[in-house]
């Protein structure tokens, strides 16, 4: 698999990030890691700055689904490599097999736990409910931030890689699993975030840099 994500160091885009998702939960963290990014940018330290410079960590994810959850759901990325300091745009995909509507919600964890202190992630999917009609593919972002003060941890000196795992699971509602799969690709789910189909080509470097954000995709099947 080929490597997907984009990193961030500084509050425009992060804020310009957030505001185009609109996911539950980001607000609160968005302003959290933005009042991180705000100071560094403020309050610079040279020689911090240096050290997250020289340190890469490679960001692992996996993901998995509850026995009665007929979803796939992938990374669409092994891993990413990062340095402290730096916010990360990565993507998972979700695949609802089934021909009925249904809803999920994941967990998530971060592991070494040692590590997982420093490891800020933006809510973007993670518990809240999820609505896939029948067949539909859709591509949810995380964004996450790694603190630099990592780099002056004795106890991370030989931390290199850390995993971000989801475990997607099936809400129970009456409404849920009651709606037939629409034939009609008008319809869509509550999330409509762009996923690396639309990445390939359609955003070059400078549109990124600029601070300019990927459209909404959904993949219809």
């Amino acid at each position: 698999l080929g490597m997907i994500g984009f990193s961030y160091a500084s509050v425009p885009l992060y804020r310009a990030f957030c505001q185009a998702t609109g996911y539950g939960g980001a607000v609160g963290k968005a302003h959290n890691i933005e009042a991180k990014l705000k100071a560094r940018e403020e309050q610079p330290n040279p020689t911090l700055d240096e050290k997250c410079a020289k340190r890469e960590i490679r960001v692992w994810f996996s993901s998995d689904v509850a026995d009665d959850m007929p979803w796939s759901f992938k990374p669409t990325q092994d891993y990413v490599t990062v340095h402290p300091g730096e916010s990360t745009l990565a993507f998972f995909t979700a695949h609802n097999r089934s021909d009925r509507a249904i809803t999920g919600v994941s967990t998530y964890n971060v592991v070494p736990d040692k590590a997982a202190y420093y490891f800020n992630k933006v809510q973007c999917f993670c518990f809240e409910e999820q609505r896939l009609r029948g067949g539909e593919v859709v591509d949810m972002p995380v964004f996450f931030y790694l603190d630099p003060e990592l780099v002056d941890d004795h106890n991370c000196r030989n931390v290199h890689d850390i995993t971000l795992s989801y475990t997607f699971f099936k809400v129970d509602e009456d409404e849920a699993g009651s709606e037939p799969a629409s034939s009609s690709s008008s319809s869509s789910s509550g999330v409509k975030l762009h996923g690396p189909a639309g990445l390939a080509g359609s955003v070059p470097a400078a549109g990124v840099a600029a601070g300019v954000m990927p459209t909404a995709a959904v993949h219809a099947q």
